[in-house]
């Protein structure tokens, strides 16, 4: 198995680079690939931020991409809450950060739009302090 960086899922992703894409393309039908959970959230913002891809687009990209059988993650059932969360409209990168701590009674943040959109999504209560 190996593990990949963000870079080769953007070149698969957003297919702008036609020599890059053609490798990652490769890779991605030759490999078992692990994706750690550092370039799942890299990636989301990069394809938010420098690629402007809609929270839809996001979602349906990586479920499509992490429901292939060579696909490998940490823990596919926080990533895939993380993006169902985000498509109910929790900001990603908040949405991973819950699904990490629903083993505790609380999160503390200062975020007041993540405190009101986490709202009864989760046994862990996000918390304004």
């Amino acid at each position: 198995m190996i593990a990949i960086d963000t870079n080769i899922i953007i070149r698969l992703l957003a297919n702008d680079e036609p020599a890059q894409y053609k490798k990652a393309y490769t890779v991605f039908n030759t490999q078992e690939i692990f994706i750690p959970d550092t370039v799942i959230l890299e990636t989301e913002w990069v394809l938010r931020y420098a690629y402007e891809f809609s929270p839809k687009e996001i979602c349906d990209s990586l479920t499509k991409l992490f429901g292939l059988k060579n696909i490998h993650l940490s823990n596919p059932a926080s990533i895939f809450q993380a993006i169902d969360w985000h498509r109910k409209g929790l900001d990603f990168s908040d949405a991973l950060h819950l699904t990490q701590c629903q083993q505790h009674k609380k999160l503390y943040t200062f975020d007041k739009a993540f405190a009101t959109k986490a709202k009864k999504q989760s046994n862990c209560i996000v918390e304004l302090l």
